[in-house]
């Protein structure tokens, strides 16, 4: 029955179609908070593909005299009326569009209204789960189609998808309400129904979602795993790799699933770079590591300064000038135009390039020494070059590198004295009038209380002969250069936090301990003449770097070392250290390895008890992530990491400049 403007008086049940235009809300509707637009959406969608599948209940509208208007209320159904009128503004149909509906004057509307909205039951989720399923497999709907159908994004129709996908014995644990939704969705994370189970009997319901993942994907490798960004996703797949992705949670690019390949893969690449580097640079050797081999036992050689060639000096000038030249002429400018940014990008390459030729390696080394071509903790590649192996060595080379310590290459000429001999030129006595190893000993030990009493006088002087004993064993291997008997006892710090080498700290300790080592001269026999006509500040700078490479303060497990932790604490607060400028507490420092009380201890000591108590009922890893944002700008450290200080240094007036200098170095 169609419905004309001066229709009324219709028997109640009746079924009619009643124009789009012609239809209002009900104000007896008892749904009062609007729909939703997602709502709307989805009904619209459904519309669109299977028409209204449920009548309309309309009342005829009155005026206040009791005469029919020509429009109807809608009592029930107020959201298909809503999606029909957005397929009109979207043109799928017009304002005059017939709606079925069903005329209702017997019933209260108020109370019919709320009765549709309160007696229906929604289906299960795990109903949904299993149709959406069925949609895909019997009907070979995609996700893109199914998501048309149904007003819902693709990637909620892959995510149900996916739960469809899980073990029918542990859907049934979740309609019977012995697993969470949560849960489901952990053990979603993969599609192979026998894993799901497996891990279900090692710690039936009581497991955790995240506790879960983790047992699902312990023997694949995280999209963010250094192997996996230096290969490549795209390379990886490319070869056959698979990569298993968690629809439900950040997972920052997936699983990947095939660990041998992908390990087969970094070996390929690592080992292209090496030979690259050899072919490249003429070193004798080039070894691919996936760590660096710390205890390698050979000698290390640092580049030299050298001469740019008149070609390489005049092209430096050429393209510094360029360069001069165009920051004069945009200095001004806000923002670069695209073709000005590029150029700059260009000679600042070149710049860099030529200015690497002002230090080479002796080619000698070249011809005897070799590089480690290893992956770094960020994925990329790391080159460490002039290692020395001990085969390689000189027959009467008398000076190296002891460990990664940078040493230069000390040789003997065939007439010069063998330092290692332990003879002073002072003390070889006469051929023809030879002095008996008695006597010897016995004026060279007068003449060590001389050496003590006078430099026991002259600090400026013992300071050189501590300097150059330190830098003697540091920077040279095997050669008993040194009279003063200090020994640097040092530790590799790599051992015992990965990545440290990788840091800013590290990267900069790594620059400043390289700049010492070319800075040595290649002949021990000569390292004396350079401390002492160091100036007195680079003598001090060179001191204090020795000094400060044997400094021990790891605190370890069997290592019962209490005071000489309390005088690392000493020293700390002696040189103002602020590990502000060196650390910050990140998932992967800290967050991500410690339990969740200790997390919240941190964030009510950093932030407020208020934050604290807002991530308290997250999860372990959306706990760390969100406490990783609140502390990145507190500045708060654990105890292990704080400095004591004393008054005096708390209102020291630069503190506050050389925080902000550290700090910008740590990012």
């Amino acid at each position: 029955m169609i419905m004309s403007d001066k229709s009324f008086g219709i028997p109640s049940g009746t079924e009619v179609r009643v124009p789009l235009s012609k239809l209002k809300k009900s104000p007896k509707n008892a749904r009062k908070t609007p729909h939703s637009d997602a709502a709307i959406e989805a009904l619209a969608a459904s519309i669109a593909a299977k028409g209204i599948l449920q009548n309309l209940v309309i009342e005829p509208e009155v005026d206040g005299e009791g005469a029919a208007t020509g429009f109807f209320c809608v009592t029930i159904g107020e959201g298909r009326r809503l999606a029909q009128l957005l397929r009109v503004k979207r043109k799928e149909i017009k304002k005059s569009e017939p709606i079925r509906c069903v005329v209702d004057t017997a019933n209260d509307p108020h109370e019919i209204s709320l009765d549709e909205n309160v007696t229906r039951e929604n289906m299960h989720p795990a109903d949904q789960f299993e149709a959406f399923r069925k949609l895909a497999d019997e009907r070979g709907f995609g996700a893109e189609e199914i998501a048309a159908r149904f007003g819902v994004t693709a990637q909620v129709v892959r995510q149900r998808l996916r739960l469809g996908a899980v073990s029918p014995r542990l859907i049934q644990l979740y309609r019977d309400g012995d697993l969470t939704l949560e849960q489901v969705m952990a053990f979603a994370i993969t599609d192979d129904q026998a894993r799901q189970e497996a891990v279900h009997e090692r710690f039936a319901c009581d497991c955790d979602p995240s506790t879960i993942r983790r047992l699902l994907t312990e023997t694949h490798v995280a999209a963010t795993d250094r192997r996996a960004r230096l290969v490549g996703l795209e390379a990886y797949t490319e070869a056959g790799g698979t990569i298993l992705r968690d629809l439900f949670t950040e997972d920052r690019g997936g699983y990947l699933e095939d660990v041998s390949l992908l390990d087969l893969l970094v070996t390929a690449r690592l080992g292209r770079e090496a030979d690259t580097l050899r072919a490249a640079e003429g070193w004798k050797w080039a070894e691919p590591h996936v760590d660096f081999p710390h205890a390698h036992g050979m000698r290390r050689t640092y580049p030299h300064p050298v001469e740019l060639s008149a070609e390489d000096q005049a092209a430096l000038e050429a393209v510094q000038s360029e360069f001069d030249r165009l920051t004069e002429q945009h200095q001004a400018a806000e923002e670069l135009p695209d073709e000005v940014d590029a150029r700059f990008g260009e000679l600042e390459t070149e710049i860099d390039r030529l200015d690497a030729k002002r230090q080479a390696y002796d080619p000698d080394d070249i011809a005897r020494g070799g590089a480690f071509v290893v992956l770094n903790h960020d994925g990329s590649v790391r080159v460490e070059r002039g290692f020395i192996r001990p085969e390689d060595e000189q027959p009467h080379g008398e000076t190296g590198q002891e460990g990664d310590a940078q040493a230069p290459d000390g040789e003997c000429g065939e007439d010069d004295q063998d330092p290692r001999d332990g003879e002073d030129e002072d003390s070889a006595g006469d051929e023809e009038q030879p002095l008996s190893d008695m006597l010897v000993r016995d004026l060279t030990a007068h003449r060590t209380l001389g050496l003590r009493l006078n430099l026991s006088e002259q600090p400026d002087v013992a300071i050189v002969a501590v300097t150059h004993a330190l830098a003697a064993q540091i920077f040279y291997l095997g050669a008993n250069a040194h009279v003063v008997g200090i020994q640097p006892v040092k530790i590799d710090l790599a051992v015992h936090a990965v990545g440290i080498e990788d840091s800013a700290a590290g990267k900069a300790w790594s620059d400043r301990h390289a700049n010492w080592a070319r800075q040595m001269p290649k002949d021990v026999g000569r390292l004396w003449d350079f401390v002492v006509e160091l100036d007195h500040d680079s003598r001090m700078s060179l001191f204090a770097h020795c000094a400060a490479l044997t400094v021990n303060a790891v605190k370890l497990p069997f290592d019962r070392r209490p005071r000489a932790l309390a005088a690392a604490g000493h020293l700390a607060g002696a040189v103002a250290l602020d590990m502000t400028g060196y650390w910050r507490p990140t998932v992967g420092s800290y967050l991500g390895r410690v339990t969740k009380a200790v997390i919240l201890e941190a964030v009510r000591e950093g932030v407020s008890a208020e934050a604290a108590e807002r991530l308290s009922g997250l999860k372990k890893a959306e706990m760390a992530a969100s406490a990783e944002q609140l502390l990145a700008s507190t500045g708060w450290l654990p105890a292990l990491l704080r400095t004591a200080r004393t008054e005096d240094q708390a209102d020291a007036p630069d503190m506050a400049q050389d925080h902000d200098l550290r700090s910008q170095a740590a990012e």
